[in-house]
């Protein structure tokens, strides 16, 4: 991504969520962005992700600016290559966490590959659990079968906004392995917003961004490196 530029109105004072940003996710990588509030992870994220269209600036994918795609040739992309995992579970409440996870494959016509549900089924430790509606289950339970539905289709690159911020720890340290494994077993892209020091170390980086823009970087990060780095951001 080069040259990102994101302003929002607020009344009649605008506000720059990103300033000129540039940015390059490798391939196979595992990238934790963090920042004070309103410092522009969000907006970040959901540009990269084709969620959201940025003022200026190239968003590249497989060699393309996807800034420039129709609406239409922006969802297939969606499909195809990304992954989604929110804070909010987002599982429809009539289906049960089967449905939930193939959801994506039987709406786009394609029969659900059963070797790959099984091995996530079985990684995520879901296995008596398919047949459970998401009232029937816990928050971190909802969280694993969101994460299941994101990796179904193998895509190259999983987007998760603060996928930890509703689950204790315990759930929340299966989900962040569950995403170590898509990268470090299946080679895939991982760029997760977080707040929290501990789900950024699972990361091989961190991007600290402040005021739009991106402040500091943070290689093969440590807990308490993580939340010195952030605790200086905020301080300035």
């Amino acid at each position: 991504m080069t040259g990102l530029t994101k302003t929002y109105s607020r009344g009649v004072v605008p506000v720059h969520a990103l300033r000129g940003v540039d940015v390059v996710f490798p391939r196979g990588g595992f990238t934790a962005i963090m920042g004070p509030s309103g410092s522009g992870k969000s907006t970040l994220l959901h540009c990269a992700a084709g969620l959201e269209r940025p003022d200026a600036g190239a968003v590249l994918v497989e060699g393309r600016d996807i800034t420039g795609l129709s609406e239409k040739d922006l969802t297939r992309l969606r499909a195809r290559a990304f992954g989604f995992v929110f804070q909010s579970f987002n599982l429809l409440p009539v289906l049960d966490a089967e449905e939930n996870i193939t959801l994506g494959q039987r709406l786009a016509g394609l029969p659900p590959d059963k070797a790959r549900l099984a091995g996530l089924v079985d990684s995520l430790g879901l296995e008596g659990r398919l047949r459970h509606r998401p009232a029937e289950l816990s928050g971190g339970q909802q969280q694993r079968v969101a994460v299941a539905r994101a990796l179904l289709h193998r895509p190259s690159v999983l987007f998760a906004d603060e996928p930890t911020g509703n689950l204790d720890s315990r759930s929340g340290g299966q989900v962040l392995e569950a995403l170590r494994r898509a990268v470090t077993e299946h080679g895939q892209t991982v760029v997760m917003v977080t707040h929290d020091p501990v789900a950024a170390a699972r990361a091989d980086r961190v991007l600290f961004l402040r005021d739009g823009g991106i402040e500091d970087e943070l290689s093969d990060p440590a807990p308490d490196t993580v939340l010195e780095r952030i605790r200086r951001l905020e301080s300035v």
